[in-house]
């Protein structure tokens, strides 16, 4: 199906299932720990007796392995095999993979896997793996942004255009604006931390290679791991039905599921490994810090005449950098405006994405900036976003948003949070020993369009299923591809199995960048289609005059089930969602407005989460109950961003020190009050047949900064380099009267 108009009337309109807060057909087999995550399939290999695989990472962060001796560890109870890059034979990279896989001789990274120990338990490849003695040659390597932000260079074009992007004079319209800021921001490295630990089991049989795994883009899988192997992707066959979180680090190959697959054809048994806690920040990949700064020139009336955003990253050779300054093209109009991307080679572990990449870290400065923008112009914060809003691409004026309700968020969110009763002159409120502050912040994150495929069938008892390679890594995919097959087909969700991860099936979007929900219901969207019309063949009458309800399908005074017209055979339809130019033609983005009261100890300088409310225009929410689980969790991961997360790193030794859950500090229950989310009734035509866009990483985009402004509100510290711990507060606090 191609998708080139703005979708109009359609049975999705309906609305009998979708928009409904239908409960997860996936809920019961998580809470009852029959879920099939891929540590714990016991049952994928017939007579499946399995190895262990025990990843050994590089203990350098660059340079060169000049001997590794194995004979004590071979010769340890219950070992099998032991693959390095000497026997592994010859590897290729990966089309998504920045740093091999699998290091040797040279070292790319700091816990780099340069070998795995199978055996026939976890323990023994374990103890087996401390005995490999590796003598290394150490390299210089750079390890800090701030001293290599001079020698960053300009990269190449990439997912948002262009690194670079003027329009107008910026530096006359700066230097001529009465009221100015300028100011730089710095963002921490961060882990992605998900529950689950990436973990694969692997099995050949003969040439073709199975693969039970952990993974968000089950494509991207198939083809590297062909590419890895030099083998055909035919050969090659990925299953993951279940995932235990991603936020991005599961996009891509990594080094469990090749080593997985090395090992199993050296042992010539399955193999299964998962990476463990302490080796996944450093092994694998991470949000990379930035440093931003912004410049900002308005007119005493509170109108922006100059933005100006530039931002630096680093990350390994052939890398990209964090486009921090996305938003910063299409949130504010402004006539003179400029924006840069520089990236320097660092020799830390590979930058790549986490959840909104991008807007997350780039709206952690900007809405600051904003905030303090309006304090120098003396505007309320929401009115001064409100003056500067614009319905068109400020940098293509002629290309206007397919729809941009941002002020109706602030305004909703304003009035629903009580944003009256903030006080504007910071530290003068109090709650006993606590000073209480209130922020806010715009949301803003972009809507992606891509290719989604799906099959859908139905068996002559009327069940339907629906196959798509599609994953769910918590987001609620299956249950809103149910609600999606129920309405274009007129039955219940009970009534739908979905089968989901699995590279048999038609290839779907994949779960990343928020485009998800919006583009793999598309594709079930236009295979229901596609379905409905061998229906109407079969039932010799229009598609157009069928209408299906309760499992019937009628057509004026005639009826059948869709059991007596699926017969005996059943009926299969497949087909997939291609979109037109619609995305020239419209900027598509998702926009809202983050609230949050805080108070911080006058004492000691902790700060407290008092109140949390996001407001969010996303176009259709297809179940309001799975996208307010998906917002409430960005918000959480936005307090994180805010008060605690940050990759320290060794900048003498090239790693991040804090590599486990016990020293990379996130949120946990005690750290997060109530938090209230309100879906604006938007729907786009523009964006898909679903009317729908993606909400789960517009969640997370400016809480930070709404927390910072909240707590500048209660404190009257400005805090510019995140996190904010009481160490930059404390000695600042406003006297104790």
């Amino acid at each position: 199906m191609k998708f080139d108009t703005p979708a109009t009337t359609n049975p999705i309109d309906q609305l009998t299932v979708i928009g409904k807060p239908v409960d997860r057909i996936d809920g019961p087999r998580k809470t009852t720990g029959t879920a099939p995550y891929a540590y714990e399939r016991h049952d994928v290999v017939p007579n499946q007796t399995q190895a262990y695989g025990h990843i050994l990472g590089a203990g350098i962060a660059k340079g060169r392995i000049l001997s590794i001796d194995l004979a004590a560890a071979k010769a340890a109870p219950g070992v099998l095999t032991i693959v390095t890059a000497d026997n592994a034979g010859k590897l290729a990279k990966g089309e998504h993979n920045t740093a091999k896989l699998l290091g040797g001789p040279e070292i790319e990274h700091y816990h780099q896997a340069i070998a795995v120990v199978i055996a026939e338990t976890f323990e023994q490849a374990r103890a087996a793996a401390q005995l490999i003695k590796v003598k290394y040659e150490s390299a210089k390597g750079a390890f800090d942004l701030a001293a290599a932000k001079d020698t960053a260079a300009k990269p190449k074009p990439g997912l948002i255009g262009p690194p670079d992007t003027a329009v107008g004079d910026f530096d006359s319209a700066f230097t001529a604006a009465p009221v100015k800021l300028d100011e730089t921001y710095t963002t921490p490295d961060h882990s992605h931390a998900m529950m689950e630990p990436h973990a694969s089991i692997a099995a050949w049989d003969g040439d073709k290679l199975n693969l039970w795994t952990s993974n968000q883009m089950v494509g991207w899988a198939v083809a590297d791991m062909a590419q890895t192997l030099g083998i055909p992707k035919e050969n090659v066959h990925v299953s993951t039905p279940y995932i235990g979180g991603g936020f991005g680090g599961k996009l891509f190959l990594r080094a469990e599921v090749l080593l997985a697959a090395l090992g199993a054809r050296a042992a010539k048994r399955p193999v299964k490994i998962a990476l463990q806690r302490a080796l996944m920040i450093n092994n694998t990949t991470h949000r990379p810090a930035t440093i931003q700064r912004i410049r900002l020139g308005a007119g005493k009336d509170g109108k922006l005449t100059a933005i100006a955003h530039e931002s630096w990253s680093g990350d390994l050779p052939e890398g990209e950098p964090d486009t921090a300054v996305g938003q910063t093209r299409l949130l504010y109009a402004g006539a003179n405006r400029m924006t840069a991307m520089r990236l320097a080679t660092l020799d830390l572990p590979e930058s790549n994405a986490m959840r909104a990449p991008g807007e997350a870290t780039g709206m952690m400065a900007l809405e600051i900036a904003m905030d303090e923008m309006a304090e120098k112009l003396g505007l309320d914060p929401i009115e001064f976003r409100i003056l500067n809003d614009t319905q068109v691409d400020p940098e293509k004026p002629e290309r206007p948003f397919s729809q941009r309700h941002l002020t109706e968020c602030l305004r909703t969110g304003a009035k629903r949070f009580g944003w009256d009763q903030r006080k504007a002159a910071p530290a003068k409120v109090y709650d006993g020993r606590w000073l209480i502050g209130m922020g806010v912040a715009a949301a803003f994150r972009n809507n992606l369009l891509t290719k989604s495929a799906a099959r859908v069938k139905i068996d002559k008892r009327g069940i339907v299923t629906v196959e798509t390679d599609m994953t769910d890594i918590g987001t609620g995919s299956y249950t809103i591809i149910a609600q999606t097959a129920a309405e274009m087909l007129g039955v219940l969700p009970e009534s739908v199995i979905v089968r989901l991860g699995d590279s048999s099936f038609p290839a779907s979007c994949g779960s990343g960048g928020q485009w998800g929900g919006n583009n793999s219901t598309s594709g079930v969207y236009a295979a229901c289609t596609k379905l409905r019309e061998m229906i109407a063949t079969k039932a010799k009458v229009k598609p157009e005059d069928l209408d299906f309800e309760d499992g019937r399908v009628t057509a004026g005074a005639n009826s059948w089930s869709l059991a007596e017209l699926a017969g005996d055979e059943g009926l299969s339809a497949e087909d997939h969602i291609e979109y037109g130019d619609l995305a020239k033609k419209f900027q598509q983005s998702t926009f809202g407005a983050h609230f949050v009261e805080v108070g911080v100890d006058i004492y000691t300088g902790v700060t407290r989460v008092r109140r949390m409310l996001a407001v969010c225009a996303s176009g259709r929410i297809l179940n309001p109950k799975t996208a307010r689980s998906q917002v409430i969790g960005a918000m959480t991961m936005g307090v994180g961003a805010a008060l605690m997360e940050d990759l320290v790193v060794d900048t003498t030794q090239g790693f991040f020190v804090n590599h486990d859950l016990a020293g990379y500090e996130v949120p946990v229950h005690a750290d997060i009050p109530h938090q209230e989310v309100i879906f604006l009734d938007e729907t786009d035509p523009c964006s898909s047949p679903m009317k729908a866009k993606g909400v789960g990483e517009l969640g997370i985009c400016g809480v930070a900064a709404a927390v910072a402004n909240a707590i500048h509100n209660a404190t009257g510290i400005r805090v510019r380099d995140y996190p904010i711990t009481l160490d930059k507060l404390i000695d600042h606090l406003p006297a104790v009267s």
